[in-house]
């Protein structure tokens, strides 16, 4: 099977088309991110998994178009044929492991959407192209917007971070189409804070084009992005774990430099003033 063929690229095309509630959406993340382990599970057991109820299990697999959660299992079984992991090995770990094998996991899947690069060159293209370039996340994902915007701007002529919501980031995405900004790039990881949602939706009718980079393809802020890039978060320890959001971050950061001419020699400069400065220790 070739990694674009993959249970989880599979799940995710069952998805396509559909409308979900939150609910659904949150039952749907939690089945692609145990895609291999997903046709083996009973629907109590994905209830758990999902943190919802079993109820809520079943009006998802009829809401997919099947007669119950049993008709949706039997479809899985044929469609995402993959054995789940021998001898129950999770449980020789304890939690804190087990959130470290998570995040290997969530990287592995990052890994089969990155087999096809063209969603992600599509969106360096995108942003190189913006003078200027906003840059959002608030709350969970300011860190991860600031990261980005931090080593952008060692490259790109102007990036703006939107780290700090309240009225004024409307007002300064107004401020960046003025200057000329044609796209945003959002990073978006739950809990997803309504305004998240509301500067989106603001920023497509400035007629931005939104790149978004979420923790699944059924978040909330889908609906408001042009190009929406998938990367799982960690849910096994009290606050969610997100190597894989930074990890795409750093690969966006790549396809943007491959964007930008001057990328390299912008770079060098860099590094010539800084070594002039003795900015860094060696």
């Amino acid at each position: 099977m070739s990694a674009s063929d993959s249970p989880a690229n599979r799940l995710q095309a069952l998805f396509e088309g559909h409308r979900l509630t939150p609910t659904q959406r949150r039952i749907a993340h939690s089945m692609v991110r145990r895609a291999a382990d997903v046709p083996f599970l009973s629907s109590v057991e994905l209830a758990e998994l999902a943190g919802v109820s079993q109820p809520s299990v079943t009006r998802f697999a009829v809401a997919l178009g099947f007669d119950g959660y049993p008709a949706l299992r039997k479809h899985l079984r044929e469609v995402v044929p993959a054995e789940p992991a021998p001898g129950g090995g999770a449980g020789a770990f304890n939690e804190y492991q087990q959130a470290v094998e998570a995040e290997i996991e969530n990287l592995k899947h990052l890994a089969e959407l990155l087999a096809d690069p063209r969603p992600v060159q599509r969106a360096g293209r995108i942003l190189a192209a913006s003078r200027p370039l906003p840059v959002l996340g608030l709350r969970a994902a300011a860190s991860q917007a600031y990261g980005f915007a931090y080593f952008a701007a060692k490259v790109h002529p102007d990036v703006r971070l939107l780290h700090e919501g309240g009225t004024m980031v409307h007002d300064r995405i107004d401020a960046a189409v003025r200057a000329g900004a044609t796209a945003l790039l959002c990073f978006a990881l739950p809990r997803h804070p309504r305004e998240v949602v509301d500067t989106l939706a603001h920023a497509k009718d400035a007629g931005l084009t939104v790149v978004t980079v979420a923790d699944s393809a059924f978040a909330p802020v889908a609906t408001y992005s042009d190009l929406l890039l998938p990367a799982a978060v960690g849910t096994g320890l009290a606050f969610d774990t997100a190597c894989a959001p930074m990890l795409l971050g750093r690969v966006l950061l790549e396809a943007l430099c491959d964007d930008l001419p001057d990328a390299q020699a912008r770079l060098e400069e860099f590094d010539a003033k800084a070594a002039a400065r003795g900015l860094f220790v060696e």
